[in-house]
């Protein structure tokens, strides 16, 4: 059992012979001369039985003063501060190092969860604002495998609708020969896209403006839009070699990130079932009119702020994001059994998601038993605490960010590395810097990136974990132990180490149900930093005592252990060396 649970019901059962009734729930000392862990339940208490908290924790105090788990427990204005035992915490260490997992929060299922992040747009350049969701969300993948859910993910690329047709527009102006255009061509369209990857991240903001400019160009790129979606011949061909083109760079990246998905669907896929939801909502009568427009009415009696309907059709006649979504909603449930999808996006999304949830549970596409979850998040800013951009003020792109903060991190690499594999360590670094500095905040919270400051070595950093990590694993390797046993505690840094470790589960379980990781970028910077402490202070591999250095050995393997756990929730590798 883990060893915060044990504690818990030995207070309990103690309480319980006193005639109190409490579920005990310990916290870790604010003030570590005080105690290792605190029970503040006696406030409660008190008002539940009319006695003073005071006299209260002294009773609690005396019926666990001869409880071998402690070295001491006292009250102190009414907390019970609690100090474990030495062989509490040996003993402890040993039931780990047999079962990792007793010390981890794993949740008793077998749920599925949907996972959709990622979210990038086609034929339009990944930019720093594009990286928070594929490594949140991919964190959050990992945490819900970690506590024991099956996942299922897909990116949900933006793929389809009026950006396509503008694309499309901008080719044939500058490309009109091309045999897409033409009706009668009935040879094979090329195998290669006819614009490369830079000209087309170029080409969609330059049909956007034109289309806002030019009534003519906004009418064609409509016109082209209804032949996308008809999936007219030679129209049909050139998007796809466009998509593909863009898809395949997209794909890169978030490997670069280490993000991966399961499914690599977007908004053309969700369109194929717009018929038939909208067959089914006919059907069902589970829509209105409203000035010529087909909506489905969300606001409930409860809302203090008005919440606008959900348009599926417009008077017009066309279709929107809001269809859509509720048509991805409709192909998953058909497609998945899934106790749950969760979704990650910008937090300015916020009302989009309140609307098609609504609308899903209202209309039964979704049954109520499954759950919708939403989860924004806030931007990353430069160190200006503006949208992150280049020294030009343009947009900074994905890729130009990762070889901005290669090259800080190249900086900090030991000489007697390789000069062939410098290359690919300091990315490897870059992506840690990164990734750690953006799952550092609160989710919800914008942050400022400075790429100096994360990839510092010494600082809360990416590369600070992973250079600790690393040594780990080099006093691990050079040794010649089972770190099959923890003998004893000698140093007050072997104490600290182990209270650490100990509070994991916690950490995990708050993680997991807040669907947030800053807590598990907190803890492995705390419990990196107490190793660190440690190494300072005491020689490990010329320890001469063997019983000490097995010990030493032992825990540092329960500390890289505990790391790797984490940082591969987190995405991040660990290098070999650094």
């Amino acid at each position: 059992m883990n060893l915060v649970l044990l504690l818990e019901k030995e207070i309990k059962d103690a309480m319980l012979k006193l005639g109190y009734e409490d579920e005990v729930k310990l916290v870790v000392c604010g003030k570590p001369e005080l105690g290792d862990y605190q029970y503040n339940g006696s406030f409660y208490l008190a008002k539940k039985y009319h006695k003073s908290p005071m006299m209260i924790s002294d009773e609690i105090v005396n019926s666990l003063k001869d409880n071998s788990l402690f070295k001491k427990v006292n009250n102190v204005n009414g907390f019970v501060n609690l100090f474990l035992s030495d062989e509490c915490l040996v003993n402890y260490v040993n039931n780990v190092i047999n079962d990792f997992k007793i010390n981890t929060y794993i949740e008793k299922n077998s749920q599925t969860y949907f996972l959709d992040y990622g979210g990038a747009n086609v034929a339009k350049a990944l930019h720093a604002g594009h990286l928070r969701s594929p490594n949140i969300g991919e964190a959050i993948k990992r945490l819900f495998e970690a506590v024991g859910y099956k996942t299922i993910s897909d990116v949900h690329y933006g793929d389809w609708g009026r950006p396509m047709g503008l694309i499309i527009c901008e080719i044939k102006h500058r490309y009109p020969d091309l045999p897409y255009f033409d009706p009668d061509f009935n040879g094979d369209y090329p195998t290669k896209c006819p614009v490369t990857l830079e000209d087309l991240y170029e080409i969609y903001p330059t049909a956007s403006n034109k289309s806002k400019e030019d009534p003519d160009y906004l009418e064609e790129a409509r016109q082209l839009t209804v032949k996308l979606q008809n999936k007219e011949k030679g129209i049909y061909e050139l998007y796809k070699s466009f998509t593909k083109l863009s898809i395949d760079d997209i794909k890169d990246i978030y490997k670069l990130l280490n993000a991966t998905f399961d499914l690599h669907e977007g908004e053309k896929d969700a369109d194929e079932y717009i018929p038939e939801l909208l067959k089914y909502l006919n059907d069902n009568n589970l829509t209105e009119i409203s000035n010529g427009a087909t909506i489905i009415d969300v606001k409930e009696d409860t809302d203090k702020k008005e919440i606008p309907p959900v348009i599926l059709i417009k008077s017009n006649g066309g279709l929107l994001y809001d269809s859509t979504e509720l048509a991805t909603l409709y192909s998953r449930i058909k497609r998945f059994k899934v106790d749950g999808l969760l979704y990650l996006t910008d937090i300015r999304q916020e009302l989009h998601f309140i609307q098609a949830f609504r609308a899903a549970y209202k209309t039964n596409i979704v049954p109520k038993n499954v759950k919708l979850e939403w989860f924004g998040f806030g931007t990353m800013n430069g160190p200006d605490g503006k949208p992150f951009k280049t020294r030009d003020g343009g947009v900074m792109s994905l890729r130009s960010l990762i070889d901005l903060v290669s090259n800080e991190t190249r900086k900090i690499i030991k000489d007697n590395i390789k000069e062939e594999n410098k290359d690919e360590l300091s990315k490897k670094l870059a992506i840690a810097a990164i990734k750690y500095a953006d799952l550092l905040p609160n989710r919800s919270s914008d942050y400022i990136f400075d790429p100096v400051k994360f990839s510092d070595i010494n600082g809360k950093t990416g590369p600070y974990i992973l250079y600790g990590t690393v040594r780990m694993s080099s006093l691990i390797n050079k040794s010649d132990i089972s770190f099959k046993k923890y003998y004893q505690i000698t140093t007050k840094e072997e104490r600290d180490i182990i209270l650490n470790i100990i509070n994991l589960r916690d950490v995990i379980e708050k993680s997991f149900k807040t669907r947030t990781v800053n807590d598990i970028c907190e803890y492995l910077y705390k419990l990196t930093s107490s190793f660190n402490t440690f190494y300072s202070n005491h020689e490990v591999l010329s320890e001469s005592n063997n019983i000490v250095k097995e010990s030493y050995l032992s825990l540092i393997k329960l500390v890289y252990d505990t790391n790797k756990y984490l940082l591969n929730i987190l995405a991040i590798d660990v290098p070999k060396e650094i």
